[in-house]
């Protein structure tokens, strides 16, 4: 992971984890349903976010350098992995 990359999810991680205690506190003070609902469908876009900004960096970094390597069973495991989490954020 790049230096920059790892700044914005480290400073993105931690909105969203201002967002989940702010959430706990909806719960706890027994606010509207559809407010807290409003919340927690921030929260998860907010981490679709970060996903997609890693997984392009891993794209531009590790799978980059996997394919430049001229190395058949590293770029094989590269871009299996790439298929197992494009797989897994499908379903």
């Amino acid at each position: 992971m790049t230096p920059e990359t790892k700044k914005s999810a480290l400073n993105r991680l931690r909105r969203i984890e201002g967002q989940v205690r702010g959430i706990a506190r909806m719960v706890e003070d027994d606010r509207y349903c559809i407010d807290v609902i409003t919340q927690v469908q921030a929260v998860r876009a907010a981490l679709g976010r970060i996903e997609q900004e890693v997984l392009k960096g891993h794209v531009a970094t590790c799978v980059e350098h996997a394919i430049r390597s001229g190395n058949a069973s590293e770029q094989r495991r590269h871009v299996a992995e790439l298929l197992d989490v494009i797989d897994r954020t499908a379903g």
